[in-house]
């Protein structure tokens, strides 16, 4: 098939188009080419241009005959409809990358609204958010592309155009080389910290992740089956670990022997306090995209988190929020709460 990704440079992308690539597909990448090395197979076709511009691009697009478009960068409502309007009529079929910050559970996370907590996992008939844009509170100005990120009106121009079948990929939290999601923990470990302080709450909270290679892998096999037309489905590991046991495997993959040592959130040192209502879990059930699909992991968690920590310690961050690492504060909270009251979760 032929296939066009829209921002397939940087984290995920890559891996989506070589998979496809790998898989005998004719694939184009459509981006500004400001990522020096993204990782592409040499056979990609490459179509320089800014996503704000989409239409400008018709007539290259309409040559190219793209049969399927894998959008990994569509962020807000009026991006999603110039997706559709470019291309409705040249396309067969849009696979979008959604999140699942769409749940009403992860406006509640955010206290950005009120809820019950969810005693289930996620599915994809579970309820939206109430609210709105997510993330304008740190945004630093109207242009920056926080202010008007929203993935709920991405979903529902996409889904609901008439002429244009789609299919809605949420993803989890996703890890892997890349991405710098392990660091902090890692940096305490590989600082020879004995213990790791986690608010009680955080720590028994439940997130959905994803390797970026299984994630990728998900994406392309929608991309590949004219059955995912038309649906909705959570990606990321059949179950979801708690903070503490996310940890620990961290931990197992560093060599790492400490504790996870849990605190009630008024014990914490700040720079350890996280703003969020941890009673909201972000477990989601993956049943669909398993069922319908046939998908499967590529690589287990536990070879997942080794090759992660192992570029982690050989790409450090090139900045460094030492505010993130007072361990002198850590080392008191645990002296003045003892770590026979405190909870050890390991």
């Amino acid at each position: 098939m032929r296939i066009l990704i829209i921002g397939g440079t940087r984290f995920i992308g890559p891996r989506v188009a070589s998979q496809l690539h790998d898989r005998g597909h004719q694939i184009a990448v459509f981006h500004r080419g400001q990522t020096a090395d993204a990782g592409l197979p040499d056979a990609v076709n490459h179509i320089y241009g800014d996503r704000r511009d989409l239409r400008g691009f018709f007539s290259h697009f309409k040559n190219l005959a793209p049969e399927i478009v894998v959008d990994m960068i569509c962020y807000n409502a009026l991006e999603a409809s110039d997706l559709v309007n470019t291309f409705r009529g040249v396309a067969d079929r849009l696979v979008v990358a959604s999140s699942m910050d769409v749940y009403r559970a992860y406006g509640c996370l955010l206290n950005l609204e009120s809820c019950e907590p969810q005693s289930v996992a996620l599915d994809e008939d579970s309820p939206l958010r109430e609210s709105r844009f997510p993330y304008r509170a740190q945004a630093k100005n109207s242009d920056d592309m926080t202010y008007e990120y929203d993935k709920i009106p991405v979903e529902q121009v996409v889904m609901n155009n008439k002429d244009l079948p789609a299919t809605i990929l949420r993803l989890p939290a996703v890890y892997g080389p890349g991405d710098h999601r392990l660091f902090d923990h890692l940096k305490r470990m590989d600082d020879g910290r004995r213990a790791i302080l986690l608010d009680e709450n955080h720590a028994q909270w439940r997130w959905t992740r994803g390797f970026v290679g299984n994630v990728a892998a998900a994406i392309a096999l929608a991309a590949e089956d004219p059955n995912a037309a038309g649906r909705v489905y959570n990606v990321g590991e059949p179950d979801a670990l708690t903070e503490a046991e996310w940890v620990r495997s961290i931990g197992r993959a560093a060599g790492w022997k400490g504790d996870i040592v849990g605190f009630p959130g008024e014990s914490l040192p700040e720079h350890l306090v996280a703003p969020y209502d941890f009673a909201h879990h972000l477990n989601a059930t993956t049943n669909r995209l398993r069922d319908e699909l046939g998908y499967h992991e590529q690589v287990s968690r536990e070879d997942a988190i080794k090759q992660t920590v192992d570029w982690e310690r050989a790409h450090p961050p090139a900045f460094i929020d030492i505010q993130r690492f007072n361990y002198e504060l850590e080392d008191a909270a645990l002296e003045t709460m003892g770590e026979r009251d405190a909870g050890n979760l390991c």
